[in-house]
């Protein structure tokens, strides 16, 4: 390919997140020799979109202010017009849905590949199949993150699974830190000195299922209980803090709010939790074993897929407090800690790099733009020449 393709990455929020920070991978780790990424995005900024244009590549903000908003559709479509993009690739539901009317709008027919970033979802409504059906059935191709997400909304949208191709999630590898700089971050946040201390990195939202950390919790003899902090917000703080108290384990608890410095905490923590109801492949967890923090995580979605339960990580069966409590307590072994560290570190340098989240992708891209045909592709020359 000798062409400079225009492709456009479309989500519909740029709060910090895992989706988030694969599309900050993504975009600049692809070629510029072969292509000109963009970025759009509808709503939440962060310092996520701060670090896109640092790197050059342009962004644009389109305010969406409401469920059905035709001056933001309308300004959505005039951006693939004027920009005439080569492919389209959209990282979530509203994304992929507001671009099939802008294509149709801007008159041209840009190339779309959705998404697939999460697991089985039994919470989802028919409807949301229903949508998801209409896009895949419009789309040249979907990237789902996990075998798991590719299987089950392969199923419940009744689409060939030909369709989809599963890229893992990448993660860089921080470099070490010395015993000093960890006593520095855990002095920062207030860990007290000699305890267990335990990571949540994520937003706190129903999926996440942060009850059943709080009721694992409490559920350890208090001099079992780890100090744990969550790093990041959402709309359950305050519920969270409250079910806490309730339980008898606020003192164990520190809400950090979101954090730039995610890497730096896993690197200072003993161990990293994630109890959700549902997962695609977590960057917070593909993140602590990068950087050498163990994890306990519950057995679903793309989890199962990434942690080998007693190698590279532990696993416990999804909103089983009991079973979470007993790894939690398993945590104090030092050796164990050292053990899981040193595999999750390996697996992840072995299977997950940007150099494989970015070629996986482009390889989808070229065989889409080859399968639509000369007409559908569109260059920076036939672009520039246009204005």
């Amino acid at each position: 390919m000798h062409d400079r393709r225009r492709v456009l990455v479309v989500i519909d929020s740029m709060e910090v997140g895992g989706s988030q920070r694969q599309v900050q991978h993504l975009l600049d780790g692809l070629d510029r020799q072969h292509w000109e990424p963009e970025l759009a995005y509808f709503r939440s900024d962060s310092f996520l979109v701060d670090a896109i244009r640092a790197s050059g590549i342009t962004v644009h903000y389109l305010p969406k202010r409401g469920r059905l908003d035709m001056r933001f559709l309308a300004s959505y479509a005039l951006l693939l017009r004027e920009r005439n993009y080569a492919l389209v690739h959209a990282y979530s539901l509203t994304a992929e849905l507001w671009t099939l009317p802008a294509r149709f709008l801007s008159g041209l027919r840009p190339v779309l590949v959705a998404s697939e970033r999460s697991s089985v979802r039994n919470d989802r409504p028919a409807w949301y199949w229903w949508l998801k059906r209409i896009v895949l059935g419009r789309s040249a191709a979907v990237i789902a993150n996990s075998e798991a997400g590719a299987h089950s909304t392969a199923q419940r949208t009744r689409m060939p699974a030909s369709l989809f191709t599963t890229i893992a999630n990448d993660v860089g590898l921080p470099a070490p830190v010395s015993t000093e700089d960890k006593a520095a971050m855990r002095q920062s946040i207030g860990a007290p000195e000699g305890d267990l201390f335990g990571l949540f990195v994520g937003r706190l939202v129903p999926v996440k299922n942060l009850e059943c950390l709080v009721r694992a919790l409490a559920m350890l003899a208090p001099a079992q209980r780890p100090w744990l902090a969550l790093a990041g917000d959402g709309p359950l703080r305050d519920a969270i803090a409250q079910l806490a108290a309730d339980h008898g384990v606020a003192s164990r608890l520190r809400f950090l709010g979101e954090r730039p410095d995610a890497t730096q905490l896993m690197q200072a923590a003993d161990f990293l939790v994630l109890p959700s109801h549902f997962e695609g492949l977590s960057n917070a967890l593909l993140e602590a074993m990068a950087a050498g923090c163990p994890v306990i995580a519950s057995a679903v979605g793309g989890s199962v897929e990434l942690i080998e339960h007693g190698r590279t990580g532990l696993l416990f069966p999804s909103d089983d407090a009991g079973a979470f409590a007993t790894l939690i307590a398993r945590m104090a072994n030092p050796d164990l800690r050292t053990s899981l560290s040193l595999a999750g570190r390996q697996h992840v340098e072995q299977h997950h790099s940007q150099a494989a989240l970015v070629a996986g992708t482009t390889a989808v891209y070229e065989r889409c733009l080859l399968n639509a045909g000369p007409a559908a592709v569109s260059t920076l020359a036939h672009a520039d020449q246009g204005r």
